[in-house]
């Protein structure tokens, strides 16, 4: 008897390690495709560790000890959104948020680098516990449908606009804002070219499509002589021990003189702004990922958004300013990244970098640009899915993908979203369609632009 079924139902195949502690065979994703998404994340943030430097330098910092400060941040907060969510998404210290605290916190009010640090410590502790609470979750539960389509539409679209700038494509004007930049000029044609060879393998659906289109991008801008070629062993590692490098900012916050400033706005500001840049990244990048449930929630939200809480916490402790989920998450996930095998070999990937930085170095920004233009494309599909027949989901769906662009910011398009939503569901008698999650944000949303933070 026991032959017959044996025979109708053989033994599973044992399962490796990583396939069993990631669950790969449940998402339907493999060990290979997992770490090439990897991969593909990685270069396509591997920016950030240039810039955000580049950013801190102004408010005093320097750069080495900062450039080391962002690998380990973005390392450990993405290792754990790997190893404890489970879920493809990487970290690092955010755009924006970095811009705000050398030229908002430390230049425009006076504060000493120390006393930032302690005020970004501070908004990590809170947002801890607004997880450990289940206040966090309870926040993206709340979060309409309409929503939660438009979030991802608007930063598939934020991330093209990002893309757009970097390749020299798009510019600044002084009388419309923005405008074609030059189309003769190295970077344009570079991003041209990746475009081109890019949307090939994309088009053919080639694995690894995204990758391969930088490296052959990053070799056409060096031959063209647009970003410099390798000139030796020192073009490829450094001998430098990052844990040196770390040390002029690492421990250095001073969280007891943010206290006792009093920085309630600034507190806020950063408390702010990362709550909802966070749920907007987790949800359009999970959403791209098929990982939402039946309802469109995120499971296990609150593993992932204690990730980027005590990476925030980490990070300001190593010297660098709020650490958050990347939208270029989306780059890996178009990969085909499902698990947390992706997070962890970008988290692999920021290590090795504090050896081998100048050879991230080599790989310029207009090879990247057209990967960040080809991800929007591929995140706009989900506009099809919103009911432009009834009003009252077009007008707030319209706002939230609009304004993230436009003002360069998801949380600001997430404002603009939830409050349009709230108000148009109330003014035309569709308030049943509102829940506390709506109403309480909107009001704190109110606050925030009375505040001007």
């Amino acid at each position: 008897m026991s032959t017959v079924t044996n025979k109708k139902n053989p033994p599973e195949e044992p399962k490796g390690f990583l396939d069993s502690f990631f669950h790969l065979t449940e998402l339907g994703t493999n060990v290979r495709t997992e770490i090439l998404a990897g991969v593909t994340t990685f270069v396509t943030m591997a920016y950030i560790l240039f810039v955000n430097p580049n950013i801190l330098a102004d408010a005093g910092m320097p750069v080495n000890a900062t450039f080391a400060a962002t690998a380990i941040a973005a390392a450990i907060g993405t290792l754990i959104m790997g190893l404890y969510a489970n879920y493809p998404i990487a970290l690092a210290p955010g755009m924006g948020l970095n811009a705000f605290f050398t030229y908002s916190v430390v230049l425009g009010m006076g504060l000493s680098w120390q006393t930032a640090l302690g005020a970004v410590f501070i908004s990590g502790f809170v947002f801890f516990l607004m997880t450990v609470t289940k206040v966090r979750e309870w926040i993206m539960d709340g979060v309409p449908t309409v929503l939660r389509i438009s979030i991802g539409v608007g930063i598939g679209l934020f991330i093209a606009f990002i893309g757009l700038q970097n390749g020299g494509l798009v510019v600044n004007d002084n009388a419309t804002l923005v405008k074609l930049g030059d189309m003769k000029s190295a970077s344009a044609l570079v991003t041209v070219f990746g475009l081109i060879v890019t949307g090939f393998f994309m088009a053919r659906k080639i694995k690894g499509g995204l990758l391969i289109g930088i490296l052959i991008t990053t070799l056409f801008s060096m031959l063209m002589g647009y970003s410099p070629m390798p000139t030796g062993l020192s073009s490829f590692v450094s001998f430098s021990n990052p844990f040196a490098a770390i040390a002029p900012v690492a421990f250095q916050l001073d969280i007891w003189g943010a206290l006792s400033y009093g920085l309630i706005s600034i507190l806020f500001a950063f408390t702010f702004v990362d709550l909802f840049d966070n749920i907007g990244t987790l949800l359009g990048v999970s959403r791209k990922a098929g990982l939402l449930d039946e309802n469109g929630n995120l499971p296990r939200a609150g593993k992932a958004l204690m990730a980027d809480s005590v990476g925030t916490m980490f990070g300001a402790t190593m010297g660098t300013p709020t650490v958050t989920s990347y939208i270029e998450s989306a780059a890996g996930v178009s990969e085909g990244g499902k698990s947390g095998l992706t997070a962890v070999s970008v988290a692999v990937l920021f290590v090795v970098s504090l050896i081998f930085a100048p050879l991230v170095g080599l790989i310029p920004g207009t090879a990247t640009a057209p990967v960040l233009i080809l991800v929007g494309v591929l995140m706009m599909s989900e506009v099809t899915q919103i009911n432009f027949e009834d009003f009252t989901d077009a007008f707030p769906a319209f706002m939230t993908i609009v304004m993230m662009p436009l003002t360069y910011s998801i949380a600001q398009g997430l404002a603009f979203g939830f409050m349009s939503f709230t108000i148009i569901k109330l003014i035309t008698g569709k308030h049943k369609e509102n829940n506390p999650v709506t109403y309480i944000l909107t009001i704190l949303f109110i606050v925030h632009f009375i505040l001007g933070a």
